[in-house]
């Protein structure tokens, strides 16, 4: 596996973990301004997620990697991603692009992390669609726990 940094996310949270996976998927952007992105095509997807907190499980996790892989990995490997619900709201703001899969994949993150004790957060979602193309995702408000 290639070695890679990543923009990095300051925070004062005492613990961050980056779990990297990589997803292949398709997708068509509907849209007439996506020119050959109207047809379907696919990526290798390198997802990078960031998240962090203050206290650790019983288990001595933030957040467990497997939990993090079955998440992402489980639900848009080998798919199509405009078959999701979270992608099929009609708004452009939900087509798949680039920057709604990275801000998708945090929200369904941060929606498991929110039934956590410790109540960890996701920082960052960094998404690589091709070698030369990448969006990194951020939500603007993440609750602090200290």
């Amino acid at each position: 596996m290639i070695q890679q940094m990543y923009p990095q996310v300051f925070h004062d949270y005492q613990y961050e973990l980056n779990k990297d996976m990589h997803v292949s998927a398709a997708h068509f952007i509907p849209h007439e301004d996506a020119g050959t992105c109207r047809n379907v095509h696919g990526h290798t997807y390198f997802i990078n997620v960031t998240i962090a907190g203050d206290e650790l499980d019983d288990s001595g996790f933030l957040v467990n990697f497997k939990t993090l892989k079955k998440l992402v990995h489980g639900q848009f490997d080998h798919t199509v991603l405009n078959d999701h619900p979270a992608f099929q709201s009609g708004r452009s703001d939900d087509f798949p692009t680039t920057e709604a899969v990275a801000r998708k994949i945090c929200e369904m993150i941060q929606e498991e992390l929110d039934r956590l004790p410790g109540k960890p957060v996701c920082l960052q979602v960094f998404v690589r669609e091709t070698p030369t193309s990448y969006v990194v995702y951020r939500p603007k408000k993440v609750k602090n726990n200290g």
